[in-house]
């Protein structure tokens, strides 16, 4: 029987961070199950810097998302002025981290997301990336190299395209897989006491069909 947790996600999607936590939770739970991490390319190839008034509206919505999820998070508005909020880059990185070392994939994330909304960084930037990557422990420069490679952006390119074909809006998106079938545990943010329940009755069914089987 094969099994796993499959987490669609974007680093620099808020809800996505304010998530992080019940993350944690399933895998301190369930260390057993291995976590795929999709990037779900929330904000990918956006052009243009922020203005005032949406640099406004995105420190409300960070509030909004500290409030409802206890996660800390800092000020929007101290992004450079240059900053253009496109998560291509943050979500190759977290390709290139799930195929060099998928067990490092999810450290090498949260200190992304915890650097962009707690230092307020800009991850968009390939050097703000590669430090973060040494830090969970990726060899910089292999990471360096992948990150530009043309194949890493097509299999970013491709993890978007799953997760339109799964026709869900919004992030994020947490699935369970069985023997190729899915289950749906959370699509939008929802804390870990209505996550874990569900996770854990799909576990236990598991483990039941297990023991018919054998």
């Amino acid at each position: 029987m094969s099994q796993r947790l499959i987490y669609v996600m974007d680093p620099m999607c808020s809800w996505c961070w304010g998530f992080a936590p019940v993350i944690d939770a399933i895998i301190e739970a369930h260390p057993q199950l291995p976590l795929h991490l999709v990037a779900g390319g929330l904000r990918a190839n956006h052009g243009a810097p922020l203005d005032d008034h949406t640099r406004a509206v995105l420190a409300e919505h960070w509030q909004a998302v500290a409030q409802d999820s206890g996660q800390p998070v800092g000020d929007p508005q101290t992004l450079p002025a240059t900053f253009v909020y496109d998560t291509e880059p943050a979500c190759r990185a977290l390709v290139v981290a799930r195929e060099l070392d998928a067990t490092k994939a999810w450290g090498f994330v949260h200190a992304l997301q915890q650097a962009f909304y707690v230092g307020v960084e800009d991850v968009t930037h390939a050097a703000v990336l590669m430090r973060i990557a040494e830090s969970a422990g990726y060899p910089v420069d292999d990471f360096g190299v992948h990150f530009d490679q043309q194949e890493m952006r097509e299999m970013t390119l491709a993890d978007v395209s799953w997760v339109a074909d799964l026709g869900m809006a919004g992030l994020p998106i947490l699935l369970a897989e069985r023997d190729g079938q899915l289950a749906l545990l959370a699509n939008g943010y929802q804390a870990a006491e209505q996550v874990l329940p569900l996770l854990a009755r799909w576990v236990t069914a598991g483990e039941k069909r297990g023991e018919v089987l054998a």
